[in-house]
């Protein structure tokens, strides 16, 4: 065989990390096999002590991988050989290559969904905290980027809360769909043996196993379905770093990023550069092109095994090492970020972002709105034309807009405005506060059920 066609076919190189799970499946058939008769117990047990040996060597770091053998499966199988003799080779009765990997990806798959989901609740549990320690902070709200009203700082934490909320459902989704045993399929159309495959599925904690055998061999909707969990969770991480980034500018200064995530700049001796949220950022795009590399890998492919498959992990892996490594990061991050709440209120107070109010008020007088909020469009470029903003008016000054404005339009400010946004879900600190025990409540069910 040519070398370079050697070296382009072999995956052993990248698939070591399933390597554990192969033996954990192969340990589970043997003993199915021993149940079944299908092999002596004595065997069995040779087959079982063997493969813990070779885990300890591949743990160890001391197993000799051979680029000839392609792939794990048959490196642990030939090691195994060596060490118990032909008794090694009975380990594969009644099982295909193609059966065995998608059984160790699918173990695999439903160990990183529930690292993910636990990553996640300590994320969204560092949003509670920070919404509870800084309950009352006030900031500009902000569509389109431009202020438009003023918010709890808490309210804004705890959008990210309910998305990142959401990200733990679909991992939990996503552990649900890999939790499906396909062993017993064999390379495509089922096997000849009396095989007990509820009997592996229970050694091995799946909940089901698989319907159709060629589907189970050719299926790898489970790895697209956690791709892509974790490319919307990674969206949700860049929006919130993007948001990180802004913040810290000197233009913002709503918050200040601890100097253990940030880098000094290698010429410019003043700046501090927010380098784990722009990272952050920037990977999420690798994470999108895994998932789509995926979908493009799988979308020609007849039933049922295909050799293509074999390029289904390495960006998985990818996706799998940058979701884990950045959720873990981010919550240590945002756990000793400092808000600066005067900042905040000066934005808010240097605006006019309670145009909307003034509107609402003048509703409340019975304008109707579209009059009320050409009332006070106008009164927004006076304001700016003669650099003042709604507060430093004079109550003379309002009613040149209007005869509808009393003395009462001055209770009108950024507390009063947030605390009247008090429908279920909004921004006033009584509907947060519930906001904050109902959240707690959902991950406390959800983080029962990964522990």
């Amino acid at each position: 065989m040519s070398e370079n066609y050697s070296d382009y076919t072999i995956s052993f190189n990248y698939e070591q990390r399933l390597a554990a799970y192969d033996i954990k499946g192969s340990i589970a058939h043997s003993r199915m096999l021993a149940k079944q008769n299908i092999i002596a117990d004595s065997d069995n047990e040779k087959i079982i002590n063997g493969l813990n040996n070779v885990l300890d060597e591949i743990q160890s770091g001391k197993f000799k991988w051979n680029k000839d053998l392609e792939d794990i499966h048959m490196n642990i199988e030939f090691r195994l050989t060596e060490l118990i003799g032909d008794t090694g080779a009975k380990l594969h009765t009644a099982r295909s290559r193609n059966d065995q990997i998608s059984l160790d990806m699918r173990m695999y798959v439903k160990d990183l969904n529930k690292q993910a989901i636990n990553l996640l609740i300590r994320l969204v549990n560092t949003l509670i905290k920070l919404a509870d320690g800084n309950i009352s902070f006030i900031l500009p709200g902000y569509t389109h980027l431009q202020r438009a009203q003023p918010v709890l700082l808490s309210h804004h934490l705890l959008a990210y809360a309910e998305m990142f909320y959401r990200d733990i459902n679909r991992f939990h989704d996503s552990f649900e769909r890999a939790d499906i045993m396909p062993l017993g399929s064999g390379a495509l159309a089922g096997l000849p043996y009396n095989l007990d495959r509820e009997f592996v599925a229970k050694q091995l904690g799946f909940s089901k196993i698989s319907n159709n055998s060629i589907d189970a061999v050719s299926d790898r909707d489970f790895i697209l379905d956690y791709n892509y969990s974790s490319s919307v969770a990674m969206m949700h991480i860049s929006r919130l770093c993007e948001e990180l980034i802004i913040w810290s500018t000197d233009e913002f200064g709503f918050i200040t990023l601890s100097k253990k995530f940030t880098t000094w700049s290698s010429i410019m001796p003043q700046k501090r550069n927010p380098d784990f949220a722009e990272l952050a950022r920037g990977k999420t795009g690798r994470v999108y092109g895994n998932l789509f590399a995926l979908f493009t890998i799988l979308k020609g492919l007849p039933l049922a095994y295909n050799r293509d498959m074999q390029e289904d992990k390495e960006g998985f892996f990818d996706t799998a090492d940058t979701i884990n490594s950045t959720l873990d990061i981010l919550a240590s991050m945002l756990d000793s970020a400092q808000f600066n709440e005067q900042n905040m209120l000066d934005a808010v107070n240097n605006s006019y972002i309670l145009a909307t109010d003034i509107a609402d008020y003048l509703v409340s007088k019975s304008v109707p709105f579209r009059k009320a909020h050409e009332i006070v469009s106008k009164m927004t470029d006076y304001c700016i034309e003669n650099n003042k903003y709604f507060h430093q008016l004079t109550i003379d000054e309002f009613k040149k807009y209007s005869s509808d404005f009393e003395i009462d339009i001055f209770e009108i400010n950024p507390i009063n405005s947030v605390n009247n946004r008090n429908t279920v879900g909004g921004t006033s600190e009584s509907q947060v506060k519930k906001s904050i025990v109902d959240i707690k409540s959902r991950i406390k069910s959800i983080a029962t059920k990964y522990a």
